[in-house]
């Protein structure tokens, strides 16, 4: 899975997306930046929505509040997405079943750098 739309990503350093996009991008995985000022982050271009991406998405990152993060996952369905990651603390039971039931691949509560640091 290389390619990863990262919702949530902008240019705050403070953010922890930031750091994220930043670390899939040293593993050798492309960022694509979904975010509504859609800026250029990590030398990639930003999108306001995913649907806006007009590519296959391998994986759709979301860093966005848990009430929130149901749109996200029905739009990374109607994508054709391959999964959907949720990160720590986002929660969606529902969302997550929904994207289960449509053939995505589903991770929730976790984050991908915690994982590299496990590997």
């Amino acid at each position: 899975m290389k390619t990863w739309a990262i919702v949530g990503l902008s240019n705050n350093p403070d953010r922890a997306a930031f750091g994220v996009a930043k670390l899939l991008q040293e593993k050798g995985h492309r960022i694509i930046p979904v975010h509504p000022r859609a800026e250029i982050v990590h030398g990639e271009r930003g999108f306001k929505t995913l649907t806006e991406i007009g590519e296959p998405i391998d994986v759709v990152d979301c860093f966005v509040n848990s009430e929130l993060v149901g749109k996200t996952v029905d739009e990374a369905i109607s994508i054709g997405a391959k999964a959907v990651w949720l990160q720590l603390d986002v929660i969606d039971h529902e969302a997550i079943a929904r994207a289960h039931a449509a053939g995505l691949l589903t991770v929730m509560n976790r984050c991908p750098a915690i994982e590299y640091q496990t590997r």
